[in-house]
């Protein structure tokens, strides 16, 4: 058992933290002359939220670690993935390595839990999966990690990359990826086959990129929806990116929606700046799960990005015009509670039998919060202090 004294909730109330087996058990108004454990920790009035769940990232991919390295752009997708699957030989620290820093900067953000996507193609092969076990086991006790096995340069026509991601999925990966089924691959069903196939065989969740737009995107979002359905997947499915439901026409967007909350399948947004926003007020109000994650962290897709999920969540409130402090509350909820939904953490947050994740900060609210992404003075998981400027 374990206590964090003078703890601020967010609806105003000043508590004691009680934690036990690493859960909360109970959340006490401090009274004159009440016992504390011994080895109790003073938050010294700090605001508490639950800990940031990142639901998108690739840790294989950053550059963190590295010297800084200027962008170089491509014009499409399948462009920018060759370009960078060439430049590859050109970095001087192994993908563990890298993948470590990534996973330190994420920690002392107050991450405690985070979706990682690795690339399985036929040149890398499962090396990037195997080193970056190899940093999650590092950090294990101070952050989970799920790995998603990634076809990113194609699952039908990339030479022996289905059987590649069979072995991907015995060697340890939980979820399976996919990618663009028409975009990438060309073919739609021969994608989705070999993904819910491979998810069948190994029990396993799926979580597809689709950059696809328009009325492709839609279709390919009503596919993947009723063969969620068919499977009994609901809720262990997403979509990342999903740029369709952007843009598209209103009656395909609510047709689309439908399909996709019937489902259960949830969408992540890593808040793109150079595309339309996702229309998240609308996605949440059709009843479908919506996330945020960071996506590309200084690497060959994009030279920004910080692994800060409380700094993405100012960017959801901000690309969405959320200015109320409901409005950031919600932007808040993709970066924790949403965002552990979407990838079947279970319970999440400030209540008793939740796991004891949660960070502490110097702010009055929540909004104040987002908007001002103050540095995370405790970082907790499961009742111990695993970072935090203040640890």
């Amino acid at each position: 058992m374990s206590d964090f004294l003078n703890a601020r909730l967010p609806d105003g109330r000043r508590v004691t933290i009680q934690i036990e087996n690493g859960q909360f058990s109970g959340f006490s108004e401090a009274l004159p002359g009440s016992v504390t454990a011994p080895d109790a920790r003073d938050l010294g009035d700090l605001l508490v939220l639950p800990a940031l769940v990142d639901s998108h990232v690739h840790l294989d991919k950053t550059f963190l670690g590295l010297p800084w390295r200027p962008h170089r752009s491509g014009p499409s997708v399948k462009e920018r993935i060759t370009a960078e699957r060439d430049g590859r030989a050109d970095l001087d620290l192994s993908v563990e390595a890298r993948a470590r820093v990534m996973l330190d900067q994420a920690l002392s953000h107050g991450t405690t839990a985070l979706r990682c996507h690795v690339d399985i193609d036929p040149d890398s092969k499962l090396d990037h999966l195997s080193q970056v076990m190899d940093a999650r086991d590092a950090f294990s006790g101070r952050i989970d990690v799920q790995l998603v096995a990634f076809p990113q340069s194609g699952l039908c026509s990339a030479p022996g990359v289905h059987d590649l991601m069979d072995a991907a999925l015995s060697d340890g990966a939980e979820i399976v990826g996919g990618i663009d089924p028409i975009g990438i691959d060309g073919d739609l069903d021969g994608h989705l086959d070999a993904i819910f196939g491979l998810a069948e065989k190994h029990g396993a969740g799926i979580d597809i990129h689709l950059h696809d737009p328009g009325h492709r995107g839609a279709l390919e979002l009503r596919d993947i929806a009723a063969r969620t359905l068919a499977s009994g997947l609901g809720g262990r499915v997403m979509v990342s990116h999903a740029f369709a439901l952007s843009t598209v026409d209103d009656q395909t967007l609510d047709l689309t929606l439908t399909d996709l909350a019937e489902a259960g399948v949830a969408i992540m947004t890593a808040v793109p700046g150079a595309v339309p926003m996702l229309p998240v007020a609308r996605i949440r109000e059709a009843g479908v799960v919506v996330c945020a994650g960071s996506d590309n962290v200084r690497d060959a897709w994009s030279p920004f990005g910080n692994a800060d999920m409380l700094e993405r969540a100012m960017l959801v409130a901000y690309r969405c015009g959320f200015r109320t402090d409901e409005g950031l509350a919600i932007a808040l909820d993709l970066a924790t509670e949403a965002a552990a939904q979407a990838i079947g953490l279970g319970m999440w947050g400030l209540e008793i039998g939740a796991p004891a994740d949660f960070i502490a900060v110097d702010a009055e609210t929540v909004a104040e919060a987002v908007v001002n992404r103050p540095p995370r003075g405790y970082v907790v998981k499961g009742g111990l202090v695993v970072a935090g400027t203040l640890a």
